[in-house]
């Protein structure tokens, strides 16, 4: 059988013993080189033409992710996974731009590094449940922030009354408030929506099911 040809790309040489060491006993991962820095690991890949290539992020001189950049746009078909300290949001998306296959935190077993370089060689994405978890919260985040959600009874009242048609001022003496009230409500419903004009507030209330197409 055929070995998947790992690169391992890290600064600390320490780092790079260790997943050599992993991986040695693997009968079908085989480490081709090593690289410390960015723009080795690009020589190194043009060299060797390894399949997959465990990337560390914060390196001197050339870092991980535009080394990845890089090593993508010259060649589509290597596989980069990345394995790093930082598994916050920022990282995690900087490196799937970047066009990173896997994303693998330092602290993870050896097993599921050696799991992550078999599922990015075979064309599948692999991401580490704790970096899975941290897009899966951010994605809910943006969906559950929807502008509608941010306004006020009164304020949903206020465009509920304003997509019927009615004006500022028989709005006003509909809910027994001020005109300048009704301005101000009205104000901040267009700031939350983002929206300017009235048709626009009608075409968005459509969209919500506030009222019929046919109103």
């Amino acid at each position: 059988m055929e070995s998947i040809k790992i690169l391992v790309v890290d600064d600390h040489a320490l780092m790079r013993d260790g997943i050599r060491a992993l991986l040695v006993s693997q009968d079908d991962i085989g480490i081709v080189g090593e690289a410390s820095d960015g723009n080795e690991a690009i020589e190194k890949a043009r060299e060797l033409m390894p399949d997959v290539i465990v990337m560390d992020v914060a390196m001197p001189g050339m870092d991980g992710l535009e080394a990845t950049r890089r090593l993508r746009k010259k060649n589509p078909t290597v596989k980069v996974l990345v394995l790093t300290q930082n598994d916050n949001k920022e990282y995690i998306l900087s490196a799937i731009r970047a066009g990173a296959d896997g994303y693998v935190p330092k602290r993870a077993l050896g097993s599921e590094l050696i799991s992550a370089i078999r599922t990015v060689h075979r064309g599948d994405s692999f991401l580490y449940p704790s970096v899975a978890a941290v897009l899966i919260e951010d994605y809910l985040r943006q969906v559950e922030e929807e502008p509608y959600d941010q306004l006020t009874a009164r304020e949903r009242e206020i465009l509920k009354l304003i997509v019927d048609g009615c004006t500022s001022r028989e709005i006003a003496e509909k809910l027994f408030i001020s005109f300048k009230t009704v301005l101000g409500h009205r104000t901040r419903i267009m700031e939350k929506l983002s929206i300017h004009n009235r048709t626009e507030l009608i075409k968005y209330a459509m969209r919500k099911g506030l009222v019929s197409v046919d109103a």
